[in-house]
């Protein structure tokens, strides 16, 4: 199901895009799967530092490049941080239990989401990150009723 609710967001600097995550982590209810879209350097993991640190924590949020993913235990909320761009086969995932990753109060944010298709669930959203001028540009697009709802919240501090 793709929602018509595409929203586009200059961020001006790297303070903006963490300010994008943690807005967005304000908002998130009950779990969500965020797919991040965009080349090296254009802001995924800047991204994910907004919303892992709008959840409430603390430390420093770095990519699981080699890895593949970081789990944050915040209380309640458990937060799982993918970097698939070094995955070599999606298989590779049903080996690791990325299933059970996904449960539904669970947040997810998956870079490089291409490189796990077809094993992986539809996002709730999709963000794009792109170089615009000295920034860049972030373009939200939903793709379920829970994407919807945080876009068009999200569209009200933009």
């Amino acid at each position: 199901m793709s929602v018509d609710v595409t929203l586009e967001i200059d961020l001006g600097d790297e303070a903006a895009t963490i300010a994008l995550g943690s807005q967005l982590a304000k908002l998130i209810e009950s779990g969500a799967v965020f797919y991040l879209h965009g080349d090296l350097g254009a802001g995924k993991t800047t991204l994910t530092r907004g919303i892992v640190q709008g959840l409430g924590h603390q430390g420093n949020v770095k990519s699981p490049t080699y890895t593949l993913v970081e789990p944050y235990e915040l209380g309640e909320v458990s937060i799982y941080h993918f970097d698939l761009y070094r995955l070599g086969d999606p298989e590779e995932l049903e080996f690791m239990g990325i299933r059970d990753y996904f449960a539904p109060h669970a947040v997810c944010i998956v870079e490089w989401p291409e490189k796990g298709a077809g094993v992986i669930p539809t996002a709730d959203m999709d963000i794009d990150l792109a170089y615009h001028g000295a920034g860049r540009r972030a373009v939200l697009r939903p793709h379920t009723e829970r994407g919807k709802q945080l876009t068009e919240a999200i569209s009200r501090y933009a």
